[in-house]
Formats: C-alpha cells, structure tokens, sequence
C-alpha cells in the first residue's frame, strides 16, 4: 500500500482550504498516510484583469491541474465543482462529491465602523454599484433591478472585500459557500433567495477528480462522496452539458431532495438580465441525470436556445444530447 498522495489544487484562500480539509479527512480516516498538496496555477489565476466572460474557454481552473494528474505529478485533484466542466480529458474522471455547503448567493455590504451600510438587496438605492464576477449572478440581479449599475469584481476573498470597504462597490455578491469557509460568514447581511439569484451548477460543493484506473485512490477517497450532494450535483451538471454550458453563459440550476424526489430548478437569461426563461423538473434520485436532461430541454423548448444561440454563434438544438 501507498503511504503517500498528492493533492493538485489552486493557490488560492478558498482553493487551499478545500485541499486542506480533503486532506485532513483522508489523514482521519487512514492515519499513516502522508499527504501533500501540490499548489498550481491555472489560466483563470493568472487572468485577473479580465472578465471570465471575455477570455472564453472552459475549464479556465482546472485544465493545469488536470494536466498534473495525467503527468503523475497529483494522484488526485479538489475543485469547487462550479469550475468543473463537465467534460473530462481521456483517463480522468470525477470520482467523489463531497457534503455541499450552503449553495445560495451572499450579499455583502461596506462595513462602516461596527455597522452595515446596506442591510439588503431591497434596500440597495436606485442606480447602486453591485460588484460580481458571474454574468449568471448580473443577469438575474438586473432582470429584477434593471436600474443597478453591475461592475466587474475578480481577486481572492481579501481583496473583494477591500474593494468594497473602500467604496468601489455599495454591496458585492459572493457565493456564500466560500465566504463561510473562509470564516467570513459575520460579513454576509443576506443570504439571497433563490427566486433573486438561482445559484450556479455544482455552487458550494467539493469534487475530487483522479485517475479513472487508479483503484488505491478510488479506494482511499470513497469514503468522502456524500449521496445527497453526488446526487444533486450530478442532476444539475447533466442540464449544463445538455445546454452545452460555459462561465460565460447565465446559466443556473440548483437541485434539491424533496420527499424521496430530485426536484432541480433552472434557468437561461440572456447577458443583459432582459430576458430569463425558467423551468423545473422532477424525477426519482437515481434519475438525476435524467432529470437533468429534461430540464435543458425544457429550457431550450421555451426559448433559451435562441439565447444560447446568440452567445455561441450556433443553434444549441443541434448539439447530440448525452
């Protein structure tokens, strides 16, 4: 037996505690086993005075780390599975999801002396500054409050809340997930609901990727997939391959468990926020892809793919279902 693994992930606050606390797990569960964290820097880290949506592409945060899987320089790599595409290269694939963290969006305003400027999203004034990365999270914050001025917001945890402390923004909106992790959870003033903003694919859960034919690592990490979560996520990753979905795309879904059901909202909006087109589907927890597959459809039936059309330069009915 192996007595030592290598963790691939990102540099980052956020990155680091999710390997860390893998890690943490894994060394809990087989105490002699010795773990390092390989830290690597993926295209999405070294673009930071870009919008995601403009430089294009997927798998902006894992494709470097993927590499070192395939290379032999990782045995396993942690992802927040929102930045997973749902592709994988030969050899690879997704291995465990572990328990989901809150999957909602946060709401964080400046912090003058001991008190929040803005207690809210309702209380945001006409023409507010509202800082996000995410065109999913923009597009469903101005369909609701077209008056909202949304701007570009990248960089770790820190320096988003340093932007805001300084002015730049009147709130910025962050997934709660990372936030509560990173021990911020005293800054959030609201937790947004999900008729405001539908959380992105996979938001607030852990995957672990690894090599499809290693067996000790499938054995080692086993213990860490969380049914429930593996469910959900899976329901909401079959919609975004069926939609054909990227991160600059407003794309949102969001499954729950619901009296023995998988039940997944989702939507498509267009970039401005003019345009959403929502829908839900149900079926049996082992159905979850399934489920998936019918929500995207249902989407692409209703219009969204005359605004995916629009994005991807190409009509997405004519891409091959999974």
């Amino acid at each position: 037996m192996k007595n030592k693994v290598v963790i691939g992930t990102r540099g980052s606050k956020l990155a680091l505690w999710q390997a860390e606390w893998v890690k943490s797990e894994l060394q809990r569960l087989n105490p002699a086993l010795e773990v390092e964290l390989n830290k690597i820097k993926t295209t999405g880290d070294k673009i930071l005075d870009v919008p995601l949506a403009q430089v294009g592409g997927k798998g902006l945060f894992v494709k470097e780390i993927e590499e070192a899987l395939l290379s032999g320089e990782a045995d396993l790599a942690v992802h927040s599975m929102k930045d997973v595409p749902t592709e994988f290269p030969q050899g690879l694939h997704l291995a465990v999801i572990c328990r989901r963290e809150d999957p909602r969006d946060a709401f964080l305003s400046q912090l003058q002396g001991e008190k929040f400027r803005i207690l809210n999203f309702d209380q945001l004034p006409k023409g507010a500054s509202v800082g996000t990365s995410s065109l999913r999270r923009s597009c469903q914050l101005l369909n609701v409050r077209p008056d909202l001025k949304v701007m570009q917001l990248r960089g770790n945890l820190d320096t988003r809340l340093r932007k805001l402390d300084e002015g730049q923004f009147d709130a910025i909106i962050l997934a709660a997930a990372g936030v509560k992790r990173l021990g911020w959870a005293a800054r959030i003033t609201e937790i947004l609901s999900t008729e405001i903003s539908l959380p992105a694919i996979g938001q607030g859960a852990v995957g672990i990727e690894c090599r499809a034919d290693d067996k000790f690592i499938h054995d080692l990490i086993s213990p860490l997939n969380h049914y429930e979560t593996e469910t959900c996520v899976r329901g909401e990753r079959a919609c975004l391959r069926r939609l054909e979905g990227g991160c600059q795309v407003p794309i949102a879904a969001h499954a729950k468990l619901v009296e023995g059901k998988i039940v997944i909202d989702g939507l498509v909006g267009s970039v401005s926020g003019d345009r959403i087109i929502r829908s839900r589907s149900e079926g049996r927890p082992e159905d979850a892809k399934a489920a998936g597959v019918k929500l995207a459809e249902d989407l692409l039936s209703k219009g969204a793919d005359k605004i995916l059309a629009e994005v991807y330069g190409r009509c997405v009915n004519q891409i091959d279902p999974p």
